[in-house]
């Protein structure tokens, strides 16, 4: 790109090395470019094809955190380089094609959270050596765009500290006079992923071969020429990848004797496929005996001294810091270490270009979770000690108090036998507060009567056990209590106190004195557990008849009752000495029960030859024809009456 104002060439000045960049040689050849000796780079205020510059620097994950080190050579418009149709002494390239009008150039590196830098330069008549941004910064992709405003162009060198690089798809780089030897402008890195796919490599504003010479180095150390773009035209050479072709290709320019301009714009650009990839860029040697002009070195630290992951700082114009935290974290304080400046607030400092070192101290964000555990028994919770969980990665037992980040975090209760636990809802951890957790585990028990025994004589003694029990493994206060029906009487006490827990139960044990069928009920408090347990008194006696009626026949009838496991078993017991036609056994059904009494199937033994064919028709069952022997008929009684009352008195009749 030719000096608006000069086509044609000037005489040679000759040069102070030390006033250009050295990069091992004045950004020399091509052994001394592998050691990071790179070609200026350079932004076009108007008439270019790209408004801006625009560099990638990737922060991996294990590098976040580590000093950026992002640094300019040479960021202003240096008048001093092109003035009045000359070129002075350690001319870089700077150029300036309409006098008396403004020139600034804006570097701004933005990232994941926003902006981090943005510093604007104008106009000076120094080359100066400046420090962009110098800390950490956290994981993710980051963009640096350098934008010029004014007609011309205004080069300058960037590089980074290890291991970040610069990384571009499209850009430009000032070639000039004063450089001849060959300059190295890329390195592009051609993985094996690439074989078979096409590698473009494009040049634009070159103006033609008497100006500059550019190829590239290809694996191996083979040189490979460009084609020369003209002025205002892009040309493109492509490349077939292959396996030898896999590795570090290296661009390079060199400006020709035959040259007509003092410095020129040359854009290069790199694809795959016709779609962009980055190659690296950047990197500078300051030269020597020169001190940085501005350095801002910040510290972001907890209160104990110690870098905070992820911390970073961002600058607001050229006066102003602010901390950039990890989510949560609180403020506590800044402090200008050296140079010159005012502390705004913990989160500001305003500061005097020059030497400066900041420290901003945060602390992380950090609340307390605690634990602990109830018994639910009854209406009562009982604080449970020694109850392991898991919260965060780590075993405790309650109660427990943990210090924790604020957020969510779920609480897994360890099992108790005897008991059930719902997993209770995310502790919640405040900042500076504490969150809490209740364990609640529900408490199994069980409680029962035995009747021993459950089958008696009419007034005699049987023996009620209560007994509580629980699989818990806590001790459990506890009341056992008997209540008794009416005819159930007892001399000792009725209700004990205790505890019970698993392995130790909890029983009452009382002789109560049974005098009629029914049925007694143990409770446990507090829960008001209850169950019962039942006594049967045996059948206090039987019922007999016997009759004889006129012409000599004679009749009798016994009747027994006996408790069975459902109901009653009844047995009657007819004898008779002569045949006899439709004999009527009378056997009321016992009344005064909540249901009606049921008669069973009648069951009939007796002498063989008689027809007994016996039929119930209400109180009464029919024998159709009996002959002289012992009848014995049995069914079961259905009925909610006592023993006591389900004796009624038979008859016969025939």
């Amino acid at each position: 790109m030719r000096p608006a104002l000069f086509p044609m060439p000037l005489p040679r000045l000759a040069l102070s090395l030390t006033a250009l960049l050295t990069l091992g040689g004045a950004f020399g050849g091509a052994a001394s470019a592998q050691t990071g000796g790179l070609l200026p780079l350079v932004s076009v205020g108007e008439k270019w094809p790209q408004a801006q510059e625009t560099y990638l620097i990737r922060v991996l994950p294990q590098d976040a955190g580590k000093p950026l080190g992002l640094e300019v050579y040479s960021p202003n418009f240096n008048l001093a380089d092109y003035v009045d149709g000359r070129r002075g002494a350690g001319y870089f390239g700077d150029e300036l094609y309409k006098k008396n009008e403004p020139f600034e150039t804006t570097f701004s590196l933005s990232g994941p959270g926003g902006t981090v830098v943005e510093r604007r330069f104008s106009m000076n008549r120094d080359h100066t050596w400046e420090s962009l941004f110098a800390g950490g910064l956290p994981a993710g992709t980051y963009t640096l765009k350098v934008t010029s405003r004014g007609d011309g162009k205004n080069a300058f060198a960037l590089r980074t500290a290890a291991p970040f690089t610069l990384e571009t798809s499209d850009f430009s780089v000032n070639a000039r006079d004063t450089e001849q030897t060959p300059l190295l402008a890329a390195r592009l890195d051609v993985p094996a992923g690439w074989v078979g796919k096409t590698v473009g490599l494009l040049n634009y504003d070159v103006d033609g071969p008497q100006e500059a010479e550019t190829w590239v180095v290809q694996p191996g150390g083979k040189r490979v020429n460009l084609t020369v773009s003209g002025n205002g035209k892009a040309v493109t050479d492509t490349f077939r990848v292959t396996p030898e072709l896999v590795g570090e290709w290296q661009v390079f320019i060199r400006v020709l004797p035959t040259t007509r301009q003092y410095s020129n714009a040359i854009r290069y650009s790199f694809r795959l496929n016709d779609q962009p990839v980055t190659a690296r860029v950047g990197g500078f040697t300051p030269p020597e005996n020169l001190k940085m002009s501005n350095q801002l070195l910040v510290d972001v630290v907890d209160p104990q001294g110690r870098p905070i992951p992820g911390a970073s700082y961002t600058l607001v114009g050229d006066s102003v810091v602010r901390p950039a935290l990890p989510a949560g974290y609180v403020p506590v304080s800044s402090t200008i270490l050296s140079g010159t400046g005012n502390i705004v607030s913990p989160t500001e400092i305003r500061y005097q270009p020059g030497f400066n070192k900041l420290r901003f101290v945060a602390r992380p964000p950090e609340g307390q979770l605690t634990v602990d555990a109830v018994a639910l028994y009854g209406e009562q919770r009982i604080p449970l000690t020694g109850i392991a969980f898991e919260v965060a990665g780590r075993t405790l037992t309650t109660p427990g108090t943990l210090p924790l980040a604020p957020g969510d975090y779920p609480v897994t209760p360890s099992a108790i036998p005897g008991s059930t636990v719902t997993p209770p809802l995310p502790g919640r951890v405040p900042d500076a507060g504490t969150g809490k957790v209740t364990l609640e585990y529900r408490v199994q028990t069980e409680i029962t009567l035995v009747t021993a025994p459950d089958i008696l004589n009419a007034c005699d003694v049987t023996q009620l056990t209560a007994t509580a029990r629980t699989d818990f493994p806590h001790r459990l206060p506890a009341r056992l209590k008997l209540n008794l029906p009416a005819g159930w009487t007892s001399d000792y006490p009725l209700e004990v106190p205790g505890e019970f827990s698993g392995g130790a139960p909890l029983r009452l044990k009382v002789p109560v004195r049974v005098c009629r069928s029914d049925t007694a009920e143990a409770v446990l408090d507090p829960l008001d557990l209850r169950t019962t347990g039942q006594a049967r008194v045996r059948n206090p006696g039987g019922a007999n008849v016997t009759r004889t009626v006129q012409g000599g026949a004679r009749a009798s009838l016994g009747k027994s009752v006996e408790p069975a496991a459902q109901g009653y078993t009844v047995t009657l017991t007819f004898t008779v000495d002569r045949t006899l036609e439709q004999v009527r056994l009378f056997d009321p059904l016992p009344t005064g029960g909540s249901t009606s009494a049921v008669r069973g199937p009648l069951n009939v033994q007796g002498p063989s030859l008689a027809g007994v064919d016996p039929r119930a028709d209400g109180d009464t069952i029919v024998l159709a024809r009996v002959i002289p022997g012992t009848y014995t008929l049995t069914y079961t009684l259905l009925t909610d009456l006592p023993a006591d009352r389900v004796v009624t008195a038979p008859d016969l009749d025939w």
